[in-house]
C-alpha cells in the first residue's frame, strides 16, 4: 500500500510524538466507530482511536497522560492531522492565528 505519511508534532508543554495517517479507509473506520448509535462522537472512543492508530511515537494511552490539557493538546492535532483540518496549526511556527 505504500508510505503514509508522518508529522512530528511538540506540544506546548514541550513533548514530542509522532503522527502517521493510517489512510483513509482507516480514518472512517475511527470516525464511524467513536459514534454512539445516536450518532453523537464519544471523546474516548475518539481517543482511543488516535492514539491507537496514529500516535505512533510514543505508544500512548489515555491513562498514560498526566494531565487533561496535554491529552486534549495531543489528540486534537493528531486528529486535525488525519482529517486534513491543521490550518490554524502554523501558529506554532511563529504565525498569528485569526482572532489572536
Amino acid at each position: 500500500m505504500g508510505n503514509f505519511k508522518q508529522k512530528e508534532f511538540e506540544s506546548k508543554s514541550g513533548a514530542s510524538y509522532t503522527f502517521q495517517h493510517p489512510g483513509v479507509r482507516a480514518v472512517s473506520k475511527i470516525n464511524d466507530g467513536s459514534k454512539n448509535k445516536f450518532g453523537v462522537v464519544l471523546e474516548e472512543r475518539l481517543s482511543e482511536e488516535v492514539l491507537k492508530h496514529v500516535v505512533v511515537q510514543p505508544k500512548m494511552k489515555i491513562d498514560d497522560f498526566k494531565d487533561y490539557k496535554e491529552y486534549s493538546e495531543v489528540v486534537n492535532a493528531a486528529y486535525a492531522f488525519v482529517t486534513g483540518n491543521e490550518e490554524n496549526e502554523g501558529a506554532e511556527d511563529g504565525d498569528q492565528q485569526e482572532g489572536s
